[in-house]
């Protein structure tokens, strides 16, 4: 089996310049072309966790909190929280910072998901993720009911299945 891996493994960094062609006729950034770039950081963190070719299968609800700037710089952070059979969770952060104003702040948060397939586009295992933080470990917690979630959501599993899901709701 693939070696254990550790979620700094597939710490990824992207930036981007907001430019011109980037952006609606309120010179804000078009929401189409961030999660363009959103899912390009987030497919190389899953690359450079799995070692393999990685195809997006899912993307999490994305909420715009703040409108992002012509001329603004963006930063995407990317990090795998967790390791399943053959897919993977990456968890995303976005900032938007104005340089000549010395501002920056976080305009999204999501999860996507990928699977790792071969050269013929079979899935194949992926490494397990072990976390070491607490801020990995609470991650990585999550991942299991926002899987489940997912999966509920696409009609795959049942919701009466999603056990941890489930427990969120649970009276104690």
């Amino acid at each position: 089996m693939n070696k254990t891996k550790r979620p700094e493994d597939s710490f990824t960094i992207m930036n981007e310049l907001v430019l011109p062609n980037d952006t609606n006729t309120l010179n804000n950034l078009m929401g189409g072309r961030l999660l363009h770039w959103m899912d390009i950081a987030a497919a190389i963190s899953a690359q450079k966790h799995c070692n393999r070719i990685v195809v997006t299968a899912s993307v999490d609800n994305v909420s715009f909190k703040q409108p992002i700037k012509l001329g603004d710089v963006i930063t995407i952070e990317a990090k795998v929280t967790r390791s399943f059979n053959t897919s993977v969770e990456v968890r995303l952060d976005v900032w938007a910072q104005n340089i000549p104003s010395g501002t920056k702040v976080k305009s999204n948060e999501a999860y996507y998901t990928f699977v790792a397939v071969d050269q013929s586009g079979r899935t194949i295992p992926v490494p397990e993720l072990k976390p070491e933080t607490p801020e990995e470990l609470e991650l990585f917690a999550g991942a299991l009911r926002r899987r489940q979630l997912r999966l509920v959501l696409a009609g795959k599993m049942q919701p009466d299945d999603a056990v941890e899901l489930k427990a969120l709701f649970a009276k104690s």
